[in-house]
């Protein structure tokens, strides 16, 4: 399949892993730059979800919790329909950068997805990450 599985970003942010992981790993914090409300159970296996005004939600699995330096979980596919069991595996790898942190997100398992639905999904969340890393980088400034 030539269809590209990974999206990859990569930031500098002016703030310290810590308070870059907080950003990431709590209700707080997903619930102020990801979405509009959040819950975490932050294990290996916990749930996750975010919600936003417009209605729409994200129900996800947390997959990997290494303080302070990775955090991973699964999620549903944009444009795929919420019982629809395929997921996507979104990384977070955090490193010290002088006084600031080098964040890495890698989201992958797009090729699962036939032509049509590949094109909504890695489009959408290519487009996504690019907002929401900008995002993230507002909130962290603000707080």
């Amino acid at each position: 399949m030539g269809f590209p599985d990974r999206i990859e970003r990569t930031v500098e942010i002016a703030h310290p892993p810590a308070k870059v992981w907080a950003a990431l790993t709590t209700a707080e914090g997903l619930g102020t730059w990801f979405g509009n409300q959040a819950s975490i159970d932050l294990r290996p296996g916990g749930d996750a979800e975010m919600k936003w005004d417009e209605g729409h939600q994200a129900n996800m699995r947390v997959e990997r919790v290494e303080e302070p330096e990775i955090f991973g979980f699964t999620w549903n596919i944009y444009g795929l329909p919420d019982e629809d069991p395929r997921r996507t595996y979104v990384e977070f790898t955090l490193e010290p950068a002088g006084a600031g942190t080098r964040l890495t997100v890698v989201e992958t398992g797009f090729s699962q997805l036939p032509d049509d639905l590949h094109r909504v999904a890695f489009e959408g969340n290519t487009k996504g990450w690019a907002a929401e890393l900008g995002e993230l980088i507002e909130y962290l400034d603000a707080v």
